[in-house]
């Protein structure tokens, strides 16, 4: 989420926690002992960099004064916002909850049928980047889409209104319920039967046994996931914006020429995320372990079996089955019309080139923060470590603002140039890169390069000839997770791209505008694909991600 891709356009965002005392290496140590210098301040500047945009719009906005930022803060639109908000993340936060977990329980403690599969095609819709899901449910179901095509004939014409928190909850909760579930199911699977089996020998039915025992149990990690619901809900801007519903995102988008107010706004978003982060590191901690499943005893649904079946699969149906059959009916009507997109691998090539660039920044840049996480220990590696998360914590649109704001006053040799792009981007990503390669230091036995510094090896030569080949597994998974996300995201790509530079993700943006959906077929369906690629990665990589 993308981390898993919340915002963004995407993928959520869970951040790699810091390092414990259980799993630091030996010779880890504390701030009471000296610190390398050079890696240290080369540390500093990194965290100092990624914090800089956000100070300064936090600054600004606390610097309208006291009674200009109450009457924002109390304005009609800005109350209106703030309820528009607050209602979607609890509507998608609800809907999500009730989607994951019964399909949770249903994959892992019953009999129902195919349930591997079920289980892959569940966690799938978070291949699909929800802009896009949203995109395929207007041209679906908006005005003049197919279904309101086929009825036409039929005297229907038109249909409910899709546009507005509808439309809005529904696709979004579509595209959020597997964080609920993937939580969900990971604390169901390590649940120990003996306790369902006790509560029914004092006469609990099923049902009872469910909601006395295994409730309880697992509401840390239904907690879990519906925080980082609330969290990706509430920083997504493609969705809202598609659906033309005034959240926080949407509305700091189209106001962002208005530097109090969109400032106001994005202080409001940044303060209520960073609140909803703390809560969901708070529920982390205090989870504990079951202790693990004795038996794998399964739940027999008899005649429930393929109707339980059928209704996960046809969830799976509607939220990645159409979605995709929207872009292969615009691809065959693009194709037919000679409409193929002539400057398509220009496109391609834009999207390869910056998240090639931000994937490589990243990996050099994590490096000097990672090595401090991994083999010391402290206030001060910890505040240089937590630093690089704000700007993943931070709504893209927010970060992207607050960069458009400082670009444009004290960097204006670069704005709106690429290599104020891909800073944005690493800023952004930074976190799943340090994650990564924190887990590769923590690997390596500290005695391996201090025994190539005996036979005179400098410091920066031990670390290239032993220490860089052991973590490079870990160093080439955090790029390519910065490398997939980037090619997703969206906010921060509107708002900092040259002019004229497009990628796959301002493509299908100008499609939707316009009303071109045939030119949005082919780079929607590149960029699922990419987004598929990050989930066999995650699996693939598992053992090298530091992330929690």
């Amino acid at each position: 989420m993308d981390g898993t891709e919340a915002g963004s356009g995407g993928t959520a965002r869970a951040a790699p926690t810091g390092p414990t005392e259980s799993d630091e290496p030996d010779g880890a140590s504390d701030d009471r002992e000296q610190l390398p210098t050079g890696v240290t301040l080369v540390a500093a500047a990194i965290a100092a960099a990624v914090v800089a945009p956000l100070l300064w719009l936090v600054s600004t906005a606390l610097g309208l004064g006291l009674e200009t930022l109450v009457a924002q803060l109390t304005a009609p639109r800005s109350l209106e916002v703030a309820a528009n908000s607050a209602v979607m993340v609890t509507l998608v936060t609800v809907g999500s909850a009730l989607i994951g977990v019964p399909m949770a329980y249903l994959t892992a403690r019953t009999d129902v049928p195919f349930r591997r599969a079920l289980t892959v095609g569940i966690a799938l819709p978070l291949v699909i980047p929800s802009y896009i899901g949203a995109f395929a449910a207007v041209s679906m179901f908006g005005p003049r889409g197919e279904i309101q095509s086929l009825l036409e004939p039929w005297g229907v014409e038109s249909l409910p209104e899709i546009y507005g928190l509808v439309g809005t909850v529904v696709v979004l909760t579509l595209y959020t319920y597997p964080y609920v579930f993937l939580t969900t199911r990971a604390a169901l699977l390590t649940l120990d039967d003996r306790l369902v089996d006790a509560a029914r020998t004092l006469n609990h039915s099923r049902l009872a046994a469910i909601r006395r025992v295994v409730l309880p149990q697992i509401q840390p990690a239904i907690a879990a996931g519906a925080l980082l619901v609330a969290l990706y809900a509430l920083s997504d801007f493609g969705t809202p914006a598609i659906m033309r519903f005034d959240v926080y995102t949407r509305v700091i988008y189209t106001r962002r020429f208005d530097l109090e107010f969109a400032s106001m706004l994005s202080l409001q978003l940044l303060t209520v995320t960073l609140l909803i982060l703390a809560l969901e590191s708070r529920l982390r901690g205090d989870e504990v372990a079951s202790g693990g499943r004795t038996r794998s005893n399964r739940v027999p649904l008899g005649r429930l079996r393929w109707p339980a079946a059928g209704l996960c699969a046809s969830v799976v149906a509607v939220a990645v089955g159409l979605p995709i059959l929207i872009l292969v009916l615009w691809l065959l009507r693009s194709t037919a019309t000679g409409d193929a997109g002539g400057s398509l691998l220009e496109v391609v090539w834009n999207s390869v080139l910056v998240s090639t660039a931000a994937a490589a920044v990243a990996a050099v840049a994590c490096l000097p923060i990672a090595y401090l996480a991994a083999y010391h220990r402290g206030r001060i590696v910890d505040a240089l470590e937590r630093a690089t998360y704000l700007g993943y914590a931070a709504p893209g649109v927010v970060l992207g603002l607050a960069l458009v704001f400082v670009g444009s006053r004290y960097l204006t040799p670069i704005y709106q140039q690429l290599p104020l792009l891909i800073f944005a981007y690493v800023v952004r990503f930074l976190p799943q890169a340090v994650g990564t390669s924190r887990a590769g230091f923590l690997g390596i036995d500290p005695q391996l390069p201090a025994a190539a510094r005996t036979f005179g090896r400098s410091p920066v030569g031990a670390f290239r000839s032993v220490t860089l080949p052991l973590i490079a597994p870990g160093l080439l998974a955090g790029a390519a997770l910065v490398f997939l996300t980037t090619m997703k995201e969206l906010p921060v790509t509107l708002l900092l791209r040259p002019s004229g530079f497009e990628t796959l993700v301002t493509r299908i943006w100008q499609a939707e505008e316009a009303g071109y959906f045939g030119e949005a077929a082919i780079p929607a369906l590149v960029l699922v694909f990419v987004s598929g690629l990050s989930i066999l990665f995650i699996l693939s990589q598992e053992g090298y991600d530091g992330g929690s």
